[in-house]
């Protein structure tokens, strides 16, 4: 029986399933964006690599990350500076906060059940980044990629969470939004898996979590359903 329930961060604990990308994309285009979301990828990539190399990125918060991060797309996109940063940046921390609100009442129930934990890949300010979205007090174990010096989907920074734990990987369900960085290493290890997505999302060739919900809020239903693996 799974003890444990771990969960990815962004796009998981603050969005039901919206990757970052797609959310800043969504964001530029209705601040006067005009790219499309291919073009717009690659210099979110670049801008995602500055930003881990920032100086004191370590402290930032959510709400100044989100913002830097907005910072830079603007400088490197051909139109940024047609975009209004204040309504770019508001609009991803308004709803990533309004999500945190509705996922806080979630992980608290979970509590009673589960030892939880965060397993991202991230700048190595995921604590402050929880602590501002009043998520941190919700967490057993907390593990942020830049300070383990290793990034999903490689099997030790799961293997962290499990030894920290003190479990076995069947009995860590592992929640998430990416496939390939979540659900399929996770299976590889022996974990139950749950994939956060949009219903209308393909599942794509080779991924088979044992389960998919379309928001968070039906996880501790999906939890509850027997399990084999």
């Amino acid at each position: 029986m799974a003890e444990a329930v771990l969960f990815d961060f962004g796009g998981t604990l603050d969005a039901d399933g919206e990757p970052w990308c797609e959310r800043f994309y969504s964001g530029y285009r209705s601040a006067g964006g005009r790219l499309s979301l291919p073009a717009f990828e690659e210099w979110y990539i670049v801008s995602d690599r500055m930003l881990a190399r920032a100086a004191g990125v370590r402290s930032f918060g959510f709400g100044k990350l989100v913002m830097s991060q907005v910072d830079l797309l603007a400088e490197l996109l051909p139109d940024g500076s047609v975009a209004n940063k204040s309504l770019w940046a508001g609009r991803f921390i308004l709803e990533a906060r309004v999500a945190a609100i509705r996922n806080r009442i979630l992980l608290r129930g979970l509590q009673q059940r589960f030892a939880l934990g965060v397993i991202s890949n991230f700048s190595g300010n995921l604590r402050p980044c929880l602590e501002e979205l009043e998520l941190d007090d919700c967490f057993d174990v907390v593990f942020d990629s830049a300070e383990v010096g290793v990034r999903k989907p490689d099997a030790r920074l799961f293997r962290a969470a499990f030894d920290a734990l003190g479990l076995a990987p069947e009995e860590c369900w592992m929640v998430g939004d990416n496939p390939f960085a979540d659900i399929l290493p996770a299976a590889r290890l022996g974990c139950p898996t749950c994939w956060l997505a949009p219903a209308q999302r393909p599942t794509p060739p080779g991924v088979r979590p044992t389960r998919r919900i379309a928001a968070l809020t039906e996880l501790p239903e999906a939890l509850q359903q027997p399990c084999t693996l």
